[in-house]
């Protein structure tokens, strides 16, 4: 069930950004001071800087149940993590990637730290943060409701202002996700550097918004091609590394977003540089919002927080439980207990001489009715006890046939498996004879020999000759020709000095 059906509102909060807009229905608003509601459900999200992200790929022999534990001894191992700090991960099962002997997973690890100190205004405000996802795996609403093709290979790269990404998902599945070199701040610090003066980062996210990379004064165009070239350096050494690691073909997309909207020109810059197909980052969700400009991240919340269980990634880190309902808090508890034990204390002296009486007329009704099940027990059990002798005669009876029409059964299958399967052998080797002359192999000495308690019937054959190609020819030519009735195997050809010639036992079993 989607939490569109369970809250009346949904409310989506950025951390980093410290804003926060709330959803009823199809409409998105932001909201300037949020407040604690037990009807709302809340939902934020971790940055690519704030989590550790893995491929950890575990035995298929683990049992469910076991798959946390190993993945968390695996974590420790690989990554080397502190032991001393109680890392909080959770992991999706990474489909692709599954082996004959293995199930690999993506495993996203946070320092409960950074949980606490990042998230600790959000708290501040609404007291509770029901699901907290790292940011790429909000991208799988994309698929659940078809905005994006199933069946493709698509890279998704957005600027944050905190924090940039690059993310990638195959078959509507996550793959990879890297934290990129370039967040807005990061970029406005560069261009400033390129530039030899300051401007204001507003400013700065302003003209990238509305005037895109072609801007009217000269020098800014000039620098921000050197920036974004800077940044196209760095993003295509990663899809490079991206490809190789997870051999991808070829992207059938690549999708470029920023929190400050689409940038004008930033898509064709892509596609030139990296020379891949791409498309800005903005897709319509269907909600209708008060601000010509929503953060796509805000948008893929609230779209996510209305998926069911079964459509998204049930990947959640939150430490910030909504509180619980009365009757499940100690105080409730202890005041549900006090009122209880009051009603009881008060009710007990009518309740105890009511019960009684009850119980005195319950205790001759029930005596009768003894009586009478009584004597109709007796007569069942003497009538069961006759039955049951006579099955056991019967039974007896039974097992003795059973035991002489096993023994005929198993004299008449040993007749018939001498009869129908038992080789011929003189047949057999002059059969063999006549491949050994063909392929001027000698035949030493033949051995026959039959497994206790199994139906293998295997022959030995000592084998000399004087080129060890002759011998390998005749495992060849019977291979070809004999498969179907035996298995071959050789064992390792030697050379006799004294007879100046290769020896070898040949082993065929009769299937």
């Amino acid at each position: 069930m989607s939490k569109e059906q369970t809250f009346s509102t949904i409310l989506s909060a950025n951390p980093y950004r410290k804003d926060f807009y709330a959803g009823t229905l199809n409409s998105i608003i932001r909201i300037a001071s949020p407040s604690f509601s037990n009807e709302q459900y809340a939902i934020s999200f971790l940055n690519t800087k704030g989590f550790i992200s893995a491929l950890i790929g575990i035995s298929k022999n683990v049992a469910d149940d076991d798959v946390y534990d190993a993945l968390e001894n695996k974590v420790y191992e690989e990554l080397a993590l502190d032991m001393a700090v109680e890392y909080q991960f959770q992991y999706i099962e990474a489909i692709n990637n599954t082996t004959d002997s293995e199930r690999f997973y993506n495993v996203f690890i946070v320092d409960p730290l950074t949980l606490e100190q990042e998230f600790a205004s959000t708290v501040e405000a609404i007291k509770y943060i029901d699901q907290i996802v790292p940011v790429p795996l909000l991208l799988k609403s994309l698929y659940a409701k078809e905005i994006l093709e199933s069946g493709s290979v698509h890279g998704f790269i957005y600027f944050q202002e905190n924090d940039a990404f690059f993310t990638i998902y195959k078959d509507q599945e996550f793959i990879y996700t890297k934290s990129l070199k370039y967040s807005l701040k990061q970029m406005h610090e560069r261009f400033c550097e390129l530039l030899g003066e300051p401007i204001d980062l507003m400013n700065f996210e302003n003209i990238l918004s509305t005037q895109g990379l072609n801007p009217t004064n000269a020098e800014y165009q000039k620098n921000f091609f050197k920036l974004f070239g800077e940044i196209f350096l760095h993003i295509n050494d990663v899809i490079t590394y991206a490809k190789r690691a997870f051999e991808i073909k070829q992207f059938d997309a690549i999708y470029l977003g920023t929190a400050v909207g689409s940038i004008s020109g930033l898509d064709e810059y892509a596609q030139t540089f990296l020379g891949l197909k791409a498309h800005p980052l903005a897709f319509d969700y269907g909600f209708r919002t008060g601000e010509t400009v929503v953060d796509q991240i805000h948008q893929l919340m609230h779209l996510y927080a209305r998926l069911g269980s079964d459509e998204r990634y049930e990947c959640n880190f939150t430490i910030f439980h909504r509180p619980p309902p009365f009757a499940k808090r100690d105080s409730g508890k202890l005041i549900l207990v006090i009122a209880s034990s009051l009603a009881a204390a008060l009710l007990y002296p009518c309740t105890y001489w009511a019960l009684s009486y009850v119980e005195e007329f319950h205790y001759a009704l029930m005596n009768q009715e003894y009586e009478k099940v009584h004597i109709e027990k007796m007569t069942r059990e003497a009538t069961i006890n006759l039955k049951m002798a006579n099955k056991n005669a019967a039974q007896a009876l039974l097992d003795k046939e059973k035991t002489a029409y096993k023994q005929k059964q198993d004299t008449l299958i040993q007749v018939n498996d001498k009869k129908v399967n038992y080789p011929m052998k003189a047949k057999i080797a002059a059969d063999f004879t006549r491949s050994f002359n063909q392929y001027r192999v000698k035949l030493q000495s033949m051995g026959y020999s039959e497994e206790n308690n199994s139906t293998l019937k295997t022959f030995n054959f000592m084998l000399t000759a004087s080129k060890t190609q002759d011998i390998t020819a005749l495992l060849k030519h019977l291979t070809d020709t004999k498969r179907d009735r035996y298995d071959f195997g050789l064992q390792l050809i030697s050379y006799d000095s004294n007879s100046s010639s290769y020896l070898s036992e040949l082993k065929a079993v009769l299937k």
